[in-house]
């Protein structure tokens, strides 16, 4: 019984001449890279942003650490750079996308008091998340929103095990402490407990 050959070997097999190797290591990530992608830019965006994601993880293949059998952190780090690129390019004055998909809500479903809730937590998560370092708020939420581990996150961005951890424990500690962030805790809590 033979084993899947992990991402190493399939990056190293790509840089041999196996086309098809490299499509493996992106057909193992694309979903969760796209996921990355569409919190950060919306869905819209994330799909043309994958593409150069793609393109850039190609043409860098040869510098990947093959030290690591996943190839998940660096494909974050690549998303994390492609998406550095397009805001630098982008003009101040234009804005952000709207990233709320209103047509996935239930027919016949009231949404306004879950919208009204829904934007108030929103708000208030956003501001707090506004409050972090960049850093910080890229390592909270690899570790959050994409189950990277903080070592795997901090090697997504460029920086030490050590490093990543106290990032995340700062990112942590700065939210708790965030304006509004106490009440909307409790209210979770309430809401928990209640259900």
């Amino acid at each position: 019984m033979t084993s899947d050959p992990d991402d190493a070997e399939l990056i190293a097999r790509s840089l041999h001449g196996d086309e098809d190797a490299f499509v493996e290591v992106v057909r193992r990530h694309e979903a969760a890279v796209g996921a990355y992608l569409a919190r950060r830019a919306g869905r819209e965006l994330a799909e043309d942003l994958l593409g150069e994601v793609w393109v850039a993880a190609l043409a860098s293949r040869a510098t990947y650490d093959r030290a690591y059998p996943d190839a998940g952190p660096w494909l974050f780090g690549v998303a994390h750079n492609t998406l550095r690129r397009h805001w630098r390019s982008r003009p101040a004055e234009e804005p952000l996308a709207n990233v709320t998909d209103m047509a996935d809500m239930a027919s016949g479903w009231d949404p306004w008091a879950a919208v009204d809730n829904r934007v108030d937590v929103e708000s208030v998560l956003r501001h707090a998340l506004a409050l972090l370092r960049p850093q910080q708020r890229e390592i909270l939420t690899l570790v959050a929103w994409e189950d990277l581990t903080v070592a795997d996150a901090g090697r997504a961005i460029g920086i030490p095990p050590g490093t990543a951890r106290r990032f995340l424990h700062e990112a942590r500690m700065a939210l708790r402490n965030a304006p509004g962030m106490a009440a909307l805790l409790t209210d979770h809590n309430t809401m928990k407990k209640a259900n």
